[in-house]
């Protein structure tokens, strides 16, 4: 019996893999058995390598900056270059600039966007490239698997990260775009918006007090759903958004229409607009749209201030 969990043969491409999720991805790939191109800015990467390579893996590190477009090439070139072959990317490199909507720099706006969004994009346009050439060259379908990094500030907002939050948005569609593109190549794109305990998330989340083992919001957790989406497994899973976090993975549903409303004559004078929706929305709360969304069971995320952040 074939297993379809097992990941021998593979080759990953792992951003933002130094530390904190994106190491505790690289490291459930490699267990099983996928080689892994490890990428951050320093040397940290290095450090996930001899993780593990220690461990019976196959690794290599490639350092640089996600947002440089050319990365994205680099990345997949050096999977096919060092292991023969290319078939999953996770996305996960990112930044913060926490601000509030009035304090926000440009600077702020154009860091956050440029490493998370065209971070996302430049590898996965290359991974495209890639994945499109192989199919068309080999006649039918190939294996590709794209993760990306969503946030759950993409649903709900985060006053002190507007730069974050539109920035993950723009990952969930940049997902979308890629799963109905590419589906046709064999390729399945799926988002992650996952809760766990990193560097980044200190301000949020706090220090872990327990073993790694017994924290929910341990980064091991969400690497397990990492670890399945980027395997066979998955192959009927495409476009598709899931919170994860410790004992839960919730699926997404897609936005739909939550009411309508129609003019009585030919157009909409503001009269009649007033008289439908201002009683409509009268007494909303603020985070009534979680039931829109299809979330209400959902625990409600800390959602970030000034300082802290959902990721």
């Amino acid at each position: 019996m074939v297993d379809t969990l097992d990941l021998a043969g593979r080759v990953a491409v792992v951003t933002g893999a130094g530390a904190g999720l994106g190491r505790a991805e690289a490291l459930a790939l490699a267990e099983a058995g996928a080689a892994v191109v490890v990428n951050d800015m320093g040397d940290n990467a290095h450090l996930v390598v001899d993780e593990i390579t220690s461990a019976g893996g196959r690794a290599v590190a490639l350092t640089g900056d996600v947002s440089d477009w050319s990365m994205g090439e680099r990345l997949v070139q050096e999977a096919v270059t060092r292991f023969g072959s290319f078939d999953i990317l996770v996305n996960n490199a990112g930044i913060l600039r926490d601000k509030m909507i009035f304090n926000l720099t440009e600077s702020d706006w154009d860091d956050v966007i440029r490493v998370h969004l065209k971070g996302h994009a430049a590898t996965s346009r290359a991974a495209a490239v890639h994945w499109r050439e192989a199919s068309k060259s080999a006649g039918e379908p190939v294996f590709g698997r794209v993760i990306n990094t969503s946030s759950e500030a993409f649903l709900f907002g985060s006053a002190g990260q507007p730069n974050y939050s539109a920035a993950k948005a723009g990952i969930t569609a940049l997902t979308l775009s890629t799963a109905q593109g590419l589906s046709r190549y064999g390729v399945r794109a799926n988002a992650i918006c996952p809760r766990a305990r990193t560097a980044m998330t200190a301000d949020a989340f706090g220090a872990n007090t327990v073993a790694a083992e017994s924290d929910p919001l341990s980064p091991e957790r969400v690497a397990t759903l990492v670890r399945y989406l980027a395997s066979p497994a998955s192959d009927e899973i495409n476009g598709q958004v899931f919170v994860v976090y410790g004992k839960m993975v919730a699926l997404m549903h897609a936005p739909e229409v939550e009411n309508r409303f129609d003019a009585a004559g030919s157009a909409f004078s503001a009269e009649e607009l007033a008289s439908l929706l201002t009683p409509y929305f009268s007494g909303r709360g603020e985070y009534e749209t979680y039931a829109a969304y299809g979330v209400a069971e959902l625990e409600k995320p800390a959602l970030a201030t000034n300082e802290g952040t959902l990721r």
